[in-house]
């Protein structure tokens, strides 16, 4: 029982199993035994992902997951992802590895900021990005991703007051390309706020033969850079069909291990961040959150069926109505 408060404390469990355990034999072995599937985001570690029975983006794995009969769902990357996963699946036990696993861009929209922001523009709608909490979802009109940002705003009216977050550099793209003057929220992510101008310019002097690739979480100078501009998936699915063999790459570094994996011939090179979190330079620029989600943490979450994710009724009816909206939209 003490343990039992113990994990509960820390928001995942992390009870030891034997040295010689194949944890990856046994998590699939559990899947089997409780009808359970594993969702792993592209940035968590590569024996996640290789354990995992499907693989991408936040809004695609939750929605893969909602197609499925599965009972369970264990969601490997964010906490935010978990609550989408269980806002189209509410039926289901859904379960995340480490409560822990926030994302700096969610936590840099709090709903009550919102609440009140919108109190301050009671005329205009908000599109929020998929990376919110259901909490900000709530009090969203209509959620976008970065692959259908451009696609759903440019239905919405042109005449429309629109209120983009949380993340600036998103948005502010966005309003480049579709010509619109929506207000931001000043948010981001630690990842994709790292990436620098002169790395870049250096990858591209050493490898000048590559093509630049960059999520659209980035800064407006990093993507002025970028052959290549847009979502996870968009970068995955180009390099995929691209008779190019190099490809410089400006995203969180977990996406390498799926590029790689389904383009052995072909070379990936991480942006590195111009300094990273622990003040030292290093080669990949990564989030800690990601990296939370182990095989040992995938393991005992399954086998203890905890930690499980709960939303309110309430505000999970008005959060997946904007998530509807995007998909009639999109």
């Amino acid at each position: 029982m003490v343990l039992k408060n113990k994990w509960k404390e820390q928001g995942f469990i992390d009870e030891p199993v034997a040295e010689n355990i194949d944890l990856k034999a046994e998590i699939r072995k559990l899947c089997k035994e409780k009808d359970a599937i594993i969702l792993a985001h592209y940035y968590t570690i590569g024996e996640v992902q290789e354990v995992a029975d499907f693989v991408g983006d936040s809004l695609a794995l939750a929605r893969k997951a909602a197609e499925t009969d599965a009972k369970i769902m264990v969601m490997c990357g964010v906490h935010f992802m978990a609550e989408t996963c269980k806002l189209l699946s509410p039926d289901k036990i859904v379960l995340c590895p480490d409560l822990n696993a926030g994302c700096s861009l969610a936590d840099s929209c709090k709903a009550e900021d919102l609440k009140k922001y919108k109190e301050e523009h009671p005329d205009h709608q908000v599109v929020s990005y998929v990376n919110t909490t259901a909490a900000v979802k709530a009090l969203t009109d209509v959620v976008v991703t970065s692959g259908n940002a451009k696609r759903v705003v440019d239905q919405l009216p042109k005449d429309a007051k629109l209120i983009f977050g949380p993340d600036y550099n998103l948005g502010n793209y966005i309003n480049e390309v579709t010509g619109r003057q929506m207000l931001l929220w000043n948010g981001g992510c630690h990842v994709h706020e790292r990436f620098s101008v002169s790395k870049i310019i250096e990858l591209k002097n050493k490898y000048p033969d590559a093509v630049v690739m960059a999520h659209l979480e980035c800064k407006s100078p990093v993507l002025a850079l970028a052959d290549v501009k847009g979502s996870t998936a968009t970068m995955l699915e180009y390099a995929q069909q691209s008779d190019r063999k190099q490809f410089i790459v400006a995203t969180e570094a977990g996406i390498l291990h799926e590029m790689q994996r389904t383009c052995p011939d072909k070379q990936f090179i991480p942006v590195p961040p111009e300094i990273s979190e622990s003040g030292l330079e290093c080669s990949c620029n990564e989030c800690h959150y990601m990296k939370m989600n182990t095989l040992l943490k995938v393991y005992n979450t399954l086998k203890y069926e905890w930690p499980a994710i709960e939303i309110d009724s309430e505000m999970a009816k008005e959060a997946v109505k904007p998530i509807e909206r995007m998909l009639d939209l999109s």
